[in-house]
């Protein structure tokens, strides 16, 4: 497998992008080690929570009670020094109570009354929506405009909401009685699905010693928002080959089952692919993980690496693939593995020229 590295870039480029690959990567290793101390193992999921904050991309996270993802995401706000706020969904919220409503104030100088705006718990950096899909929809679409426009409606008034703007929401994958599952429309606003696994024994164990003995942790800011908005604009600024966009152009397509040259596995599994937001989430993903390590190009790695968060919550399963056990990733993989990683054996396969030509 080759990596591409772009020619043709400036020597201000050069500099800029020097600078943001040494300053992410002293972020990426303060915000590891600052967690560290507070959370144990989880590092692949750390990493894909950075990697869509770098890309101003938001979050679902999906995993069973218990495995602290609480705790990562206030953590991490910590160590990046913004404003966290954490609401808890269920089914008697409003969309007032996430995004906040007028009142009327008295003017106690002229006795006159005013209406003023009191903010909700939207107007953070950095906003946990834990268990989403225990609130009706019409407050799952209060927070999704929040996340797409990165302003809330109230009234006739918008209000903008602070930079940077990162949502991580989470979902219990155990219980699913009197829960409101996300339309895959809204499901397809979030960058990334993360899945948070067990950890292994030897993570278990510290997390046992550590729970249950004194401590008082003191966790460090890294960077500002400052910086932050910063990096996500240099992010950007990375080149990708058009070999590389064509390779990702190649993977996601391959999910769209009513489209000429899809596979046959996939037309078995696939009721529904991965629309144009996966191409461009893929693509700035693997933008921010190049320079997250240490890189200031792209590679098909960092494709391969990210296919699975960015698609996995867009594929919309057949009854006859979840009725035999087949998920999501399975299909991914499957894609992965009969993908041509060779630009030229890539455009020269009959199955793919027809995929391109479509």
């Amino acid at each position: 497998m080759s990596e591409h590295t772009p020619s043709g870039s400036n020597s201000s480029s050069r500099d800029d992008g020097s600078w943001a690959v040494e300053r992410l990567g002293q972020a990426r290793r303060k915000i590891t080690e600052q967690l560290s101390r507070v959370i144990v193992g989880q590092q692949q999921v750390v990493d894909e929570l950075l990697i869509s904050l770098f890309s101003r991309g938001h979050c679902l996270l999906e995993g069973v009670p218990g495995l602290a993802k609480t705790l990562m995401i206030s953590t991490l706000a910590q160590t990046l020094n913004l404003s966290f706020s954490r609401i808890q969904f269920t089914p008697d919220l409003m969309p007032a109570d996430i995004t906040g409503t007028d009142i009327i104030e008295e003017n106690r100088a002229t006795g006159s009354r005013d209406y003023r705006f009191l903010e909700g718990p939207l107007f953070s950096n950095v906003v946990l929506a834990d268990e989403i899909n225990r609130t009706p929809p019409k407050t799952q679409a209060a927070l999704l405009e929040a996340m797409q426009e990165r302003q809330v409606t109230v009234g006739r008034v918008r209000h903008r909401l602070a930079d940077p703007f990162f949502v991580l929401a989470t979902q219990n994958p155990i219980e699913q009685e009197g829960t409101y599952p996300l339309p895959e429309a809204q499901q397809d606003r979030f960058m990334f699905k993360v899945f948070v696994r067990y950890p292994s024994f030897d993570e278990e164990f510290e997390v046992a010693r550590r729970t249950t003995s004194l401590s008082d942790v003191a966790v460090e800011p890294v960077l500002s928002g400052e910086e932050i908005v910063q990096l996500q604009q240099t992010v950007r600024e990375v080149p990708v080959a058009d070999e590389l966009i064509r390779y990702a152009l190649a993977l996601i397509r391959q999910t769209r089952v009513d489209q000429p040259g899809v596979p046959d596995f996939a037309k078995e599994a696939i009721a529904w692919g991965a629309g144009p937001r996966a191409v461009q989430f893929l693509i700035i993903g693997a933008k921010a993980r190049a320079l997250l390590d240490g890189r200031t190009h792209v590679s098909q790695r960092d494709l391969q690496a990210l296919a699975k968060p960015v698609l996995r919550h867009r594929l919309v399963l057949t009854f006859t693939a979840e009725s035999e056990g087949v998920t999501a990733d399975s299909v991914i993989d499957q894609i992965l593995e009969t993908t041509p990683t060779n630009h030229d054996e890539l455009i020269n396969d009959a199955r793919f020229q027809t995929i391109f030509a479509s």
